[in-house]
Order: structure tokens, then C-alpha cells, then sequence
């Protein structure tokens, strides 16, 4: 059994204001109908755009602390903290409220001067374009990670998950974990998180390229780092085959490459390994789906979830398929309650 709060991860704590869009709405912002952008100042209209003209929902959000509230669903009672900056206000009460029904613990970082970051998902059919005002998530500061109270935990832990996005706001936050982690044996996993982060801060994402043990992406996400570091082909096992190869710091670990392709099967490559791995995904009826954002982070959480509990790859994607067939049901990330039991597919 996991050690309490053996998982801690990191990243940009939001709300995401969601509502129905339309190609009008798309094209007054200039945004893509499936993309993930941080906003700019022609955006910034789009959140009061959602809550007065589109009936928006208020839901807990931010990726990996979405994939956070996702493997403490799979994993025992207090096995995950998660870190982050939020304002002082209503909405960081709602993000507090939401994470303790999920029985996750959280240390934020509190910036009274700035709102807590929102996301507004814009929906259209199945697809979703999310637009992000980070806010007093871009002032999470390294100090808060080293201090007295925080640094033990830090200590403790043997598995972090962070958020690609976060390369965004603190390296050295990112960088302190890494290097934990590589220098203990711990585990360190991050999340690619969206196509501009290796397009736009690839020094930071390499910086921390030697200390991924395990590092999760989707199909455009592995497509957008081979294009900004020339790997010459846009196949996605070919990539994540690169990706495993790359230089590691902690040789005690082999890296593994996690490629999600939407409904189609998810791909496996493991460093030193010359065939990749592909697991189809879980079938579910097109009536079924209610919302598929988030989808990406539930399956980082049912993966991740399977690796703090030691299970065979095989069994970490199976886990991390199941979470996200059950997310997709849910409006928004979130996931069924009572709670569901994974079972492990024959």
C-alpha cells in the first residue's frame, strides 16, 4: 500500500467557467474548435462571456490537479497532495471544496493580490477549446516549495507528477523535484500538457528532459515536440521511441513514453526497447459521452495511480483508460460518485 501522500504533483491550480459555444463565439476570440492557449488581451472578454450568454458551469480544473483528484479516486485515503498558487477569494473556495469531497490535500500557496486563474472551455459537439488567464497561478513562487512546512512533504513523497504547463510560472519548482527524485531513486513523471509548451518553452521542457522516468503526452503534443526538435517525423511511435531514447539522468530507471491518440490506441515506448506497445482504448457509446474535457488528465490519473501502486505498464494504461471512459460520462473533469472500482480487464 502507498505510503500517506507518497504522490505529490504540481502545477497551475484554475476554475474552469465552461459552456456551450458555437462557430461565432470561436471566431469572435480566434480560437481553434480542440486547442488549449493562455489568453491574451483580446480573451479576456470570454469569461463573462461564458457565465452572462452561456449558461457556463463553475468546475475545479487545472491539469494536474484534475489527474491529482483523479488517482486519489483510484488510490487509498490520503495518498496525494497537490501544490499550486490561488488568490483569496470565492473561487479558490470553490477549487478547497471540490478537492476535499475528492479526499485530496492541497498546499496552496495563497496570493492575495491576485484572483485565482480561470480556464474558460468553450464546447462545441465533443470538442473543446480552453483558454487560459493563469493569474495568481503564474505567481507560484519556489520559496513557498522550500519552505519549512512544505519541504518535508516534498521529502516524504516518492512519486511526482508534474504538469507540463507549469514550466510556464517556476523552472526551479519544477527542477527541485526532478533532481529529488533523481537523486533518491524517487519517481519522476511529467505531462507535456499542450502543443505550445515544447513549440514555445522548449529550454525549460529540455531542462528537464534527463529526469523524466515517465513523461505523458497526446498525439499532438508528441507531433509539436518532434517539430521543434527536428526529429524528422511526424509518427507518433517513431516519436515516442525518440523521446525514450533521450539522455537520463537516473540510469536505475528506464524512461517510458506514454502517447495518448484520442480513440485511438495508446502507444508505449520504453527506453532500450525496439517495439512499441499499443492498448486500445475502452470502447464507450457516442451517447454515452457528456464532456471530454479533462479526458487526457483522468487518464494521467488512473496511470499514475497504477504506478504508485506498483502494477505491471500494462495494467497502469488499462487504469488509466477506465478513469478517463468514466470522466467523459461526467460534466467536466470530474469523475462518479459513489465511487467505481477499477477491475482490471482480463
Amino acid at each position: 500500500m502507498a505510503a500517506p501522500f507518497s504522490l505529490l504533483c504540481l502545477e497551475n491550480p484554475l476554475l474552469d467557467i465552461q459552456g456551450q459555444g458555437d462557430e461565432a463565439m470561436l471566431e469572435k476570440y480566434g480560437l481553434k474548435a480542440n486547442d488549449a492557449i493562455l489568453a491574451e488581451e483580446k480573451h479576456m472578454g470570454i469569461y463573462e462571456d461564458l457565465l452572462q450568454n452561456r449558461d457556463a458551469k463553475l468546475i475545479a480544473g487545472g491539469a494536474a490537479q484534475n489527474t491529482a483528484r483523479g488517482a486519489q479516486y483510484i488510490l487509498p485515503p490520503s495518498s496525494v497532495l497537490y501544490i499550486g498558487c490561488v488568490g483569496s477569494d470565492k473561487y479558490a473556495d470553490i477549487l478547497r471544496s471540490a478537492n476535499a469531497t475528492a479526499g485530496l490535500r492541497v498546499e496552496y500557496l495563497i496570493d492575495a493580490a491576485t484572483p485565482t486563474g480561470r480556464c474558460g472551455v468553450v464546447i462545441t459537439g465533443h470538442n473543446r477549446s480552453m483558454v487560459t488567464h493563469l493569474a495568481a497561478a503564474n505567481e507560484y513562487k519556489f520559496s513557498h516549495l522550500q519552505s519549512p512546512p512544505i519541504w518535508p512533504l516534498v521529502e516524504a513523497a516518492e512519486y511526482f507528477f508534474v504538469g507540463g504547463y507549469h514550466l510556464t510560472v517556476c523552472v526551479p519548482a519544477v527542477m527541485a523535484l526532478a533532481k529529488e527524485a533523481a537523486t533518491k531513486n524517487k519517481v519522476f513523471m511529467l505531462s507535456l500538457s499542450a502543443p505550445f509548451i515544447p513549440q514555445f518553452f522548449k529550454e525549460p521542457l529540455d531542462q528537464t528532459a534527463p529526469f523524466w522516468d515517465y513523461v505523458v503526452g497526446n498525439e499532438t503534443e508528441m507531433r509539436s515536440y518532434a517539430e521543434s526538435h527536428g526529429l524528422g517525423t511526424q509518427d507518433v511511435a517513431e516519436i515516442a521511441k525518440m523521446v525514450a531514447a533521450l539522455p537520463k539522468e537516473n540510469e536505475k530507471r528506464k524512461r517510458v513514453v506514454v502517447a495518448t491518440q484520442g480513440t485511438e490506441p495508446t502507444i508505449i515506448a520504453v527506453q532500450g526497447e525496439d517495439k512499441v506497445k499499443e492498448f486500445a482504448v475502452h470502447a464507450i457509446i457516442k451517447d454515452e459521452i457528456c464532456d471530454t474535457t479533462g479526458a487526457g488528465d483522468a487518464f494521467a490519473g488512473g496511470f499514475v495511480a497504477g504506478i504508485v501502486e506498483g502494477k505491471p505498464l500494462e495494467e497502469c494504461v488499462d487504469m488509466g483508460h477506465w478513469l478517463a471512459s468514466l470522466s467523459i460520462r461526467e460534466l467536466g473533469p470530474s469523475f462518479p460518485y459513489p465511487k467505481k472500482t477499477y477491475k482490471a480487464t482480463s
